[in-house]
């Protein structure tokens, strides 16, 4: 008998799935700027009666003799829920940028994939003798839809929202990087002034790595040389310095946010403005990178020339959008000041990039 009602219930639950797939589809087209456009407040609250829902058949599905007409009636209100809840994460997806899409579209997945994966295993597991792992296993996805569908109010409800939260990223992948720049060392002699007793031995549990190795992780960053380190100092203040520039980049974000024409703001130079963000983040990775021994100087001239001509990129198009601040202005200012010290400590010209920086009027 169960196994025949596990059955039912799994063609039931397979057309719903199927219906629910084709509306998946249409998340993945842009919706028509003559869609009325709807509030993200709608979509969170929809999200709140599918978690009310999740808890409800989690509670029926574990319960005794619920009924193969009580599950399809609530596998089929589950399903309209969905139904709506797409609907409306469509339309407020209207005049999205690729951010604000991308950030909706994973947002919405999240509640679709966990409230699947909870009636698949709540229709296997039906009218099976009941364990302790399968009474745990249910409520535990139930708690994932409530999770995901509370996600949903953390989720970007507009493109600046969604790209100055971008951005903010990247400010923390540099974040990351100028800290591991600030663990590189200068060789010291201490090591080699101490020599081994002739009469001690070295268990090989001690040794930090294999006397082959030539590098190990404990000294990667501690033997760099003078002239190194001195290219490490320079490299650190123009990471720190591109730091800045991305905090006030986001200040200044935020306060385009804050405009009462905030929906007018063009959507494609925030985007540009992003993208250049993100293309400055690569050469910051490249930086860090360049500057355990040996050096790659050639590398490290190619990264600044690269942040020099992609920052004056970002302060160009914020400007164009009349969101430039004096203290964006002045970060970077500084950051030109830095990028044109290592420039000249390395032999590379700079000046035609930092032409371009200058601020004008």
């Amino acid at each position: 008998m169960g196994k025949a009602v596990r059955e039912q219930l799994s063609r039931v639950l397979n057309d719903h799935l199927n219906t629910i797939h084709e509306t998946l589809q249409i998340l993945d087209k842009t919706p028509p700027s003559s869609l009325d456009k709807v509030s993200w407040k709608e979509v969170i609250q929809m999200g709140e009666q599918i978690s009310k829902q999740a808890t409800n058949a989690g509670m029926l599905y574990t319960g005794e003799n619920p009924g193969v007409k009580a599950l399809e009636e609530n596998m089929a209100a589950y399903f309209n829920m969905l139904q709506g809840f797409l609907l409306l994460s469509h339309g407020s997806s209207t005049g999205a940028g690729p951010t604000l899409s991308s950030c909706i579209h994973k947002a919405v997945k999240q509640v679709v994939d966990s409230s699947f994966m909870l009636l698949h295993e709540a229709v296997s597991s039906f009218g099976l003798p009941s364990n302790k792992t399968q009474k745990l296993s249910i409520p535990q996805l139930a708690g994932a839809v409530w999770e995901a569908c509370s996600a949903l109010k953390k989720t970007p409800s507009t493109n600046v929202i969604a790209i100055g939260k971008a951005i903010s990223q990247v400010a923390v992948s540099m974040k990351d990087v100028l800290r591991e720049m600030n663990e590189l060392k200068p060789a010291s002699n201490e090591e080699e002034e101490k020599e081994p007793s002739g009469n001690s031995s070295t268990k090989p549990e001690d040794k930090p790595c294999d006397e082959d190795d030539d590098l190990c992780d404990g000294d990667l960053g501690s033997d760099l040389s003078p002239e190194e380190m001195k290219i490490v100092e320079l490299t650190t203040d123009i990471v720190s310095r591109t730091l800045v520039v991305h905090k006030e980049l986001i200040r200044c974000i935020t306060l385009l946010l804050q405009r009462e024409n905030s929906d007018d703001i063009s959507v494609d130079s925030l985007e540009k403005i992003l993208k250049v963000s993100q293309r400055i983040g690569v050469q910051v990775d490249e930086l860090g990178a360049c500057l355990y021994p040996p050096q790659e100087i050639s590398a490290i001239k190619v990264a600044i020339e690269k942040i020099s001509s992609l920052s004056g990129e970002v302060e160009t198009e914020l400007r164009n959008l009349k969101g430039c601040t004096e203290d964006f202005g002045e970060a970077c200012s500084r950051l030109r000041s830095s990028l044109g010290q290592l420039g000249s400590e390395l032999g590379c010209d700079l000046a035609p990039e930092l032409e371009n920086l200058v601020i004008t009027d």
